[in-house]
């Protein structure tokens, strides 16, 4: 039977168990070296003690004069003993030169052979020793007695090893009690921080933090979506790879630990990423593209920080112009179906009632009339998309009232254009500003005014007659003008910094992303676009796309298209 898998200590509970066990060994090494450095100050203590005491009864007169007496004995032993009891240590001995002792703390002893070493003090020096005598082991001090310069006796004041001992054991006591209080302060400490290291890890081990950090990591890499995270404070705390390209920031850009402010992001964009509430789905325009925002606060208890998605709907704008066109094209080609078999309706009424020559002539008319532009597109633009682009819009324009028209000086060659300036890009700058022209043209200076429209002055001289849109499409050696001008109410000085601008419209709410996207295609090909008044009134828009190398293209370009494309 398989045993069940035992899944491995939490990373709080595994440095849990470390520190207590460092704790405990620190402890026990500081309790012996306590140990050890206390038993050597004992020692040194106790060796102090009896030598002070060893110098005091040698340089004492009343010592000097009892050796001069018949009986040493009986003075010295009673100051010996007083000596010995003042001062706790364990005897005082003196003795003569030839090491027979006049005091001792057992009274049997006196007259008997001093056992230690005297050889040092009868050369006049003063040593320490341990030596085991009539006492045991003990640590004495031996030191000459001298009268008028002359050695005539020696004293050795002493201490057992045994009562060194009970006072390090003494000692020793009051150091386990310490070291057993800093061990439970030291646990309970440790307790305390790694419960918090618990809530902060979810219980998870070394190793699953590892393999989260991994999947984190590669996940971050990984997503498309951009990922942006921003602490407290608006700092960049994370970004993955696809952020820093939707931001526009350049892969060896330094951006954590930034603040929004310091990326030169868009107005527009900075103050969503800056804002305490939460954005959902908003759009907002960078250089080069058309991303999604969508923000939400980190909150516990109080702000911490805020995270910010960012999805790239640049292609899907484009993507939703080219299938309003398409839709236009529809309805239009639907439109001249429908003019188409009236006319032809006509012909064939015309047959029947046998007026067959006023038949061929009003047919031959509207061949004509629905020829002549079409001629002049592919005679002038060679380019197949800009063509088909022309001929839809001026189909288009021609069921809202509006016409369209090529101007005379138009001409883009087969080939001219390079394969780095995208078809895409080409179709969302001039099909928005044809488009825009055509709502210009069709609601004229009177429906302008009334739609809240900001009109510029209108020339004098200017046409009273069909509403019209002037496409100009041109291309030389260096660069690719297109330019479109319309005969509506134009636009004002004071709003034609705000044009470019997402969400500027005079048609209502939910307008206003063409013109942006135009100036965005402009920039990404490295391109200008202007704005000034038409010669008919209106408003004129004028594009220029510089062209470089036809072969390979610029490094721009090519970049642009495969951003596009």
């Amino acid at each position: 039977m398989r045993l069940p898998r035992t899944r491995p200590r939490s990373l709080a509970g595994q440095l849990f168990a470390m520190q207590v066990v460092l704790i405990a060994a620190v402890v026990a090494g500081c309790a012996v070296f306590a140990y050890v450095s206390g038993s050597a100050q004992a020692e040194e203590t106790a060796a102090r003690q009896v030598r002070v005491a060893a110098l005091a009864v040698a340089d004492s007169p009343s010592v000097r004069e009892a050796i001069r007496t018949p009986d040493p004995s009986a003075v010295l032993q009673p100051y010996a003993e007083r000596v010995r009891e003042d001062t706790g240590i364990a005897f005082v001995t003196i003795m003569d030169t030839e090491r027979v002792r006049w005091t001792h703390p057992d009274t049997s002893q006196i007259g008997d052979t001093f056992l230690g070493n005297t050889a040092k003090a009868l050369r006049g020096q003063t040593f320490t020793e341990t030596y085991t005598g009539t006492l045991g082991p003990s640590i004495r001090v031996v030191t000459p007695i001298r009268d008028n310069g002359r050695i005539v006796g020696l004293v050795s004041a002493g201490i057992t090893v045994d009562r060194v001992s009970s006072q390090v054991r003494e000692q020793l006591g009051a150091l386990a009690l310490a070291a057993g209080g800093a061990l439970a302060l030291g646990g309970i400490g440790t307790y305390v921080i790694n419960a918090r290291l618990r809530r902060h890890t979810h219980g998870m081990n070394a190793a699953e933090l590892s393999r989260l950090h991994d999947y984190h990591q590669a996940t971050l890499h990984a997503v498309r979506e951009g990922l942006l995270m921003l602490d407290g404070r608006r700092r960049i705390a994370l970004i993955n790879d696809a952020g820093r390209e939707l931001l526009g920031l350049a892969p060896d850009t330094e951006a954590v630990g930034r603040t929004v402010d310091e990326l030169a992001l868009p107005a527009p964009l900075t103050g969503a990423l800056l804002a305490s509430e939460p954005r959902v789905d908003e759009l907002h325009l960078t250089a080069d593209r058309v991303i999604v925002v969508n923000t939400r606060p980190v909150v516990g208890g109080e702000q911490r920080g805020t995270v910010v998605t960012l999805r790239d709907h640049t292609e899907l704008q484009a993507l939703t112009g080219e299938l309003d066109s398409e839709r236009g094209f529809t309805q239009a080609l639907r439109s001249q179906a429908h003019e188409a078999a009236n006319r032809l309706h006509t012909v064939v009424s015309l047959i029947e009632l046998g007026r067959v020559e006023e038949a061929v002539d009003f047919a031959t008319a509207e061949l004509e009339l629905a020829q002549v532009l079409t001629d002049r597109v592919v005679g002038a633009v060679e380019e197949p998309v800009l063509a088909a682009l022309l001929l839809g819009k001026a189909a288009q324009a021609n069921e809202r009232g509006v016409e369209l028209v090529l101007a005379e000086d138009s001409l883009i060659d087969d080939g001219a254009l390079p394969p780095s300036l995208a078809q895409r890009d080409l179709v969302t700058i001039l099909g928005n500003l044809i488009d825009n022209a055509v709502d210009a043209a069709s609601e004229g200076p009177e429906d302008a005014e009334e739609s809240g429209a900001v009109p510029a002055p209108r020339t004098a001289g200017g046409p009273a007659g069909r509403a019209r849109v002037t496409v100009t499409a041109l291309a030389d050696e260096r660069e690719l003008l297109l330019r479109v001008a319309d005969t509506g109410a134009g636009i004002g000085p004071e709003a034609a910094d705000e044009v470019f601008r997402r969400g500027w419209s005079t048609h209502g709410a939910g307008r206003g992303l063409g013109l942006a996207l135009v100036r965005q295609a402009a920039h990404r090909n490295g391109g200008t676009v202007e704005l000034d008044a038409g010669p008919d009134g209106g408003a004129r828009f004028t594009v220029r796309l510089p062209l470089g190398d036809r072969t390979a293209g610029s490094a721009a370009g090519a970049r642009a298209k495969e951003v596009t494309a």
